[in-house]
């Protein structure tokens, strides 16, 4: 059998690309904050994996108005203080809750112009370079959607808008309606989940998007941290993960701890040793591989782990390795199902340790 090989361009930079069919340049490696900052790490560990991250040649960074309920921007605000904000790509997100008022969620205009706002003042910036509809909004007009954030990059408090976790369709209406009503703006990214185990955006969300030109920003990249080979199946966490922090953490990484799924993932190490790379490494790469994936968003909470993933980028993996890859795992965990595009907690029942939800 031939030795699956993988054939590194570059371990050195963080590489570019394009996000979507825009004139934008993102890092193929962006830093993302949930889950961390303001919650599970102090702000002197945040703002070391921030500086990893800028030593690394990372310049997106990812977050939203209601990570950690606004403190994660603040973090990420501070942090970046001192750099040329020119230099760097800032994201947020608005949609979730973010107060107990009938107005504190959703794509409103009023919640839209008001979280912009309150998001601009925490990041301690004039603008955004990218706006995103954290959810589709069933409660408001997509119109009043649209035109609000036509109204934010109008007035260059926005210079690009998003979605994430929309499905092909949603999509599809939205680019329809701004160019029926004429507006300047368009969706530019979706920021979907995707991973080697969770690929539910393949069979409709990126041929749509490929041709519409919409980018894929994606997130968990790493499957809450199982695909790097960190969890072993009949052990407990490793101490210093965050599945065996409090809050929310642990339910999240909960559903991707079954011993079988652990398992199965120990299996993809001898294909990353043999092509000289971490399993993160790999997990990473391989969301990579398809060019309609503009940036994959990593977090971190020792700067150590923001150089390994950091290393991700540029790598190239062979043909042979990614059919080694989908052998490995199996239909048995990954999950294809395109009706799960706006679902990212319902993961196949071969996933979850007993005992979650």
């Amino acid at each position: 059998m031939i030795q699956p090989r993988l054939v590194p361009v570059s371990f050195v930079a963080v590489e570019y690309r394009h996000l979507g069919r825009t004139g934008l340049s993102v890092s193929e490696i962006a830093y993302g904050n949930w889950l961390t900052h303001g919650e599970h790490i102090d702000e002197q560990a945040a703002d070391a994996c921030i500086r990893a991250a800028l030593d690394e040649g990372i310049t997106t960074f990812d977050t939203a108005d209601v990570y950690a309920l606004g403190r994660a921007e603040e973090v990420l605000g501070r942090a970046l203080r001192g750099v040329r904000r020119e230099s760097v790509e800032i994201c947020t997100k608005v949609f979730m809750p973010v107060g107990d008022g009938p107005n504190d969620r959703g794509l409103s205009r009023k919640h839209v112009m008001e979280s912009c706002r309150a998001s601009l003042r925490r990041l301690g910036t004039d603008y955004v370079d990218l706006y995103q509809a954290h959810r589709y909004d069933e409660q408001t007009p997509l119109e009043e959607t649209l035109v609000a954030f036509d109204d934010l990059v109008r007035q260059g408090k926005v210079l690009y808008v998003g979605v994430s976790e929309w499905t092909a369709e949603q999509i599809r209406s939205a680019l329809d309606l701004a160019a029926e009503l004429g507006l300047h703006t368009r969706i530019v990214s979706n920021q979907p989940q995707y991973s080697m185990l969770w690929r539910v955006i393949e069979p409709e969300v990126l041929p749509f998007c490929e041709k519409a030109g919409v980018g894929q920003f994606i997130w968990q990249p790493l499957a809450q941290g199982v695909l790097s080979g960190k969890y072993q199946p009949g052990e407990p966490p490793p101490a210093e993960s965050r599945a065996t922090k409090g809050g929310r953490t642990p339910r999240f990484i909960g559903r991707v701890l079954s011993d079988e799924l652990l398992r199965r993932v120990q299996e993809l190490r001898p294909l990353a040793a043999g092509a000289g790379v971490s399993m993160a490494q790999l997990a990473i790469a391989w969301t990579l591989q398809n060019g309609n994936v503009s940036s994959a968003i990593i977090g971190a909470t020792r700067p150590e782990q923001v150089a390994e993933n950091a290393a991700a980028s540029g790598i190239r993996l062979a043909p042979e390795l990614l059919r080694r890859i989908d052998e490995v795992l199996g239909d048995e965990f990954i999950d294809r199902d395109p009706g799960k595009t706006a679902q990212p907690m319902n993961v196949k029942p071969s996933w979850r340790r007993p005992g979650t939800g």
